[in-house]
């Protein structure tokens, strides 16, 4: 039985309405809210769920590649959906749709509800009153990219710091320069919240610093499936003082402050958000969440952040062949950023906080040899995301502030346009950066290369057995190269056959599914070495990939983007037993 207590109803339909629904798919809007459900009628019975896709919440439609009246499809990015069986079939094998429950009405009556179970949101659990700040009592000070330093009373709290180094292996570097005490700050900080793995947010190379002269540092991170810092020992850097909090329960630090993890609703088995509270004002940070808690998130907070950029993936700028032509490729990045811009505002509309900060989408692809992903890779200006928010939620007031850069919350809420707390950072403050230790980091990556067991070409099947993905209709031929992505002389050009786990020297013969991947060599063989996750070379731009059919695996990539083991390939077993 349903807990009432924990139950909405969300659409109610009389016995009439419940005869007019035809077998198959159902549109229906909710007449006093406008909300849209999908209602799926078959002789099984019925289904239903709101008419709102997982991934960034567009709408769905009737999708006229469906012959058999069970799949819609989205308008935003053409994700499909089974509404018989609730699953994704577009990306395949990927995400379940959360399901509304069918409750019916008495059978003197007729009818049904359609209900949701509403669990009481965690950051409503032993409210506070917000209390008057004094000047400088709260503030929050931008450094670079993800990374912000909150003042909160006698304590200080940093975000995701990325200070220095690349991220994804060599594909991502600093955008802003950030202020040259930023490691100082970091050091001293009380706390350090790490939303997630990537390393644009967990960089080894500022822990690295960080370690040396504060090992204790306090740094707290969600309990997530796969554990944020599942690579921390084979890192050979010293942290002693990680905390793994669960997910909804307030973390007290003193009288005044305390945070709460909130975990993404897409991605929950990696992404995390944060609210902090101090003296009952709060700051919500969603960082890259695609559905920060699933949609549910507190309004009205004093601060709202979130990442605004768009560009954090390898599609469709490393993709060839087929439709990938420049053309196609520059219109669909100018489309997907505006999705992502009314996405963004929407979002921050619903949510109606005082002031808003779009951040966490200041990196550039500044080595050399990634000049054609810098250029093609465009990503949407702050500016306009905050010109259609101020159009579209005129009440709130958006910082975009420079390295350095202050908001004094304190006195922003004494000021009826919010905008006397913000303060720039100095003249002197460089903005940009404009040089990056790239052989510092290339060279480390490139030892890989000459690593004693890729001199044995088993390597290939004592690695894909180690990942452990298998039994699933896919080709992959993977191909090392130089910079240009050309083939490397004496480098390996290979195929797995993952139905079976088997490393053929030809295509099957069967019908299968089939991926090209093209792979810089320095950065394949340190992925590979290390035990590493492939978000280094999709994400950071390192491969070049055609497919056929032009199909997103979810599955494939899944597992070796996020779902590889913990535990890195033994190479020392493997040469003992050649």
């Amino acid at each position: 039985a349903l807990d009432k207590k924990l139950m909405t109803t969300v659409l109610t339909l009389d016995a009439e309405a419940v005869r007019a629904l035809k077998v198959g798919i159902n549109f229906v809007k909710n007449p006093e809210d406008r909300k849209c459900f999908i209602i799926y009628k078959d002789q099984d019975g019925v289904r239903a769920c709101r008419n709102q896709c997982k991934h960034q919440g567009g709408l769905f439609m009737k999708d006229i590649e469906d012959l058999h009246e069970r799949t819609v499809r989205c308008t935003k990015h053409n994700w499909k959906l089974d509404v018989k069986a609730m699953q994704y079939v577009n990306p395949p094998d990927s995400f379940m749709q959360d399901e509304l429950e069918i409750v019916w009405k008495d059978p003197s009556v007729g009818g049904l509800e359609l209900v949701e179970l509403n669990p009481p949101d965690p950051w409503l659990t032993d409210p506070r009153g917000a209390q008057e700040l004094e000047a400088g009592e709260v503030t929050i000070t931008y450094l670079t990219h993800a990374c912000m330093q909150l003042k909160l009373g006698q304590r200080t709290m940093l975000f995701d710091p990325w200070l220095t180094g690349p991220a994804f292996a060599r594909g991502w570097w600093l955008l802003h320069q950030p202020p040259e005490d930023s490691f100082e700050r970091l050091c001293k900080a009380d706390l350090v919240y790490i939303s997630h793995m990537h390393s644009d947010h967990l960089s080894y190379p500022t822990l690295k610093t960080v370690s040396k002269k504060r090992p204790d540092l306090p740094i707290y991170v969600g309990d997530t499936s796969r554990p944020v810092f599942w690579y921390l020992e084979k890192s050979g850097i010293t942290l002693t003082n990680i905390n793994v909090v669960p997910f909804g329960v307030w973390q007290n630090i003193d009288e005044h402050l305390r945070f709460m993890i909130l975990m993404d609703g897409v991605h929950p088995e990696m992404d995390t958000c944060v609210v902090v509270e101090y003296k009952g004002h709060m700051i919500l940070n969603t960082v890259d969440c695609t559905r920060p808690n699933g949609g549910r998130l507190p309004t009205g907070v004093d601060v709202m952040m979130s990442d605004f950029a768009g560009g954090a993936s390898g599609f469709p700028m490393t993709f060839t062949g087929g439709k990938y032509t420049e053309i196609w490729k520059a219109e669909f990045i100018r489309n997907e950023r505006k999705k992502l811009l009314n996405y963004k505002a929407q979002l921050v509309k619903s949510l109606q906080p005082k002031i808003y900060c779009p951040f966490a989408g200041y990196f550039v692809e500044a080595h050399p040899s990634d000049l054609y992903i810098k250029t093609t890779n465009t990503k949407n200006n702050p500016d306009d995301l905050n010109a259609l928010i101020k159009k579209n939620s005129p009440g709130i007031t958006t910082w975009t502030p420079k390295p350095g850069s202050v908001l004094d919350l304190g006195v922003a809420l004494k000021d009826p346009s919010r905008k006397a707390g913000q303060i720039e950072s100095p003249n002197s403050a460089k903005t940009y950066k404009d040089s990056w230790d790239f052989s510092l980091y290339l060279d480390e990556l490139s030892l890989a290369i000459d690593a004693e067991f890729f001199q044995h070409k088993s390597w290939i099947p004592f690695y894909y057995n180690w990942a452990g993905f298998k039994n699933y209709n896919l080709v992959i031929r993977v191909i090392e190269t130089n910079d240009d992505f050309e083939p490397v002389f004496g480098g390996y050009d290979y195929l797995v056959d993952f139905l079976d786990l088997s490393f053929p020297p030809r295509r099957p013969d069967r019908a299968h599914a089939y991926l090209e991947i093209k792979n810089r060599i320095g950065v394949m063989r340190h992925v590979v070495k290390h035990g590493l996750l492939w978000d280094n070379l999709y994400i950071g731009f390192q491969n070049r990939i055609s497919r056929d059919p032009d199909v997103y695996h979810h599955r494939f990539w899944n597992h070796f983007q996020i779902e590889l083991p913990t535990t890195g390939p033994d190479w020392d077993l493997f040469l003992q037993k050649l």
